[in-house]
């Protein structure tokens, strides 16, 4: 098999959702860096792989992929093994993770994405400070969102259902980048969604991203 080989950026979160999922099937990958604030991403030979100019890109044998849940779903069912606990085999059971992978990316992600970007990124990347009421706002709308995920919580001890699967792991990298924010506490406050958090980001796959993550920056 071709090496594997995924470029993008540590300060994009599709990128580390990508990271996350090559880790957890424990694959091995080349990552290869794109600088974003070149806008190396915008050029060629880039765009050749990512034809919207967004990170990441994903690389295996001669398919290219450039959408990071597609990278995600991708992974989790090519790579699947029976002691893997990334997918279930049963079509109806995969029809609810896959439900809350489209959850996450149409309810949870906008305001975390938007508070990501606010809180965490904004002030690091163009050093400007957040935008207050942008903050207040998307704050309400996630509120909304950890509502109904401490109801599903209260059913089963992940998103899609007994076992971690891709709808648990998609939202890893807003749940890194808002820990340690003042929106932490929408977290802390959902008994139920506190401990999912909790447990999620204790994988080692995911660590291992932190550490990624981490050691770029130190």
């Amino acid at each position: 098999m071709g090496v594997r080989k995924l470029y993008g950026s540590l300060d994009s979160p599709d990128t580390i959702r990508a990271l996350a999922s090559l880790n957890e099937h424990k694959l091995d990958f080349d990552f290869i860096p794109i600088d974003l604030k070149s806008g190396e991403h915008k050029r060629e030979p880039f765009l050749s792989m990512s034809p919207f100019g967004d990170v990441p890109a994903y690389q295996d044998e001669q398919l290219t992929l450039f959408e990071s849940r597609t990278v995600m779903r991708f992974i989790s069912h090519c790579y699947f093994t029976p002691d893997n606990e990334q997918v279930y085999e049963d079509p109806r059971l995969q029809g609810i993770a896959a439900e809350w992978i489209d959850i996450e990316d149409h309810q949870f992600d906008p305001p975390a994405s938007k508070l990501t970007w606010e809180l965490v990124l904004k002030p690091k990347l163009i050093g400007q400070p957040p935008d207050s009421t942008v903050v207040a706002q998307e704050q309400l709308k996630l509120a909304k969102v950890l509502d109904i995920y401490e109801k599903r919580l209260a059913e089963s001890n992940f998103l899609g259902g007994h076992k971690y699967t891709s709808a648990d792991l998609t939202h890893l990298p807003g749940l890194y980048y808002l820990t340690g924010t003042p929106v932490d506490q929408l977290f802390e406050e959902r008994p139920l969604v506190s401990a999912w958090k909790k447990s999620i980001m204790s994988r080692p796959g995911w660590k291992k991203v932190v550490a990624m993550i981490e050691g770029v920056q130190a």
